[in-house]
């Protein structure tokens, strides 16, 4: 069922430069009471093993490994392609506690229900 009220972030890369958006995003929309999905797909996924996000720190940001924290902290849902992970090579990975890994019709499903969409 279409929910106007939220939007989904979807995070295709691992270029350190694209990682602050969705997190940012999605932190400010749950400010605005508006419910953020984010979904990882693709190499973004490289970001999601332990101690990769760590490395990332841009400007006066924290680091993402602490905006994804933040980010989970908050309530709001992280989805992990597990097509892309197989596409990695990762039949076995661990990637940072919290994401919650789905299937491929999943980013289907929370593309059509989401108010709108935004990829990184």
């Amino acid at each position: 069922m279409k929910d106007e009220n939220s939007i989904l972030y979807v995070q295709t890369t691992d270029a350190p430069e694209k990682q602050y958006s969705p997190l940012v995003l999605a932190q400010t929309a749950k400010m605005m009471d508006i419910k953020p999905i984010i979904y990882y797909l693709g190499t973004g996924l490289k970001i999601l093993k332990p101690g990769e996000a760590e490395k990332i720190k841009l400007g006066s940001f924290p680091s993402v490994a602490e905006m994804i924290k933040k980010t989970l902290d908050m309530g709001i849902e992280i989805y992990v392609c597990e097509a892309s992970k197989q596409i990695l090579g990762w039949e076995k990975v661990d990637l940072i506690p919290g994401v919650k890994i789905v299937g491929a019709g999943t980013l289907n499903d929370l593309a059509l229900d989401a108010g709108s969409t935004m990829w990184f």
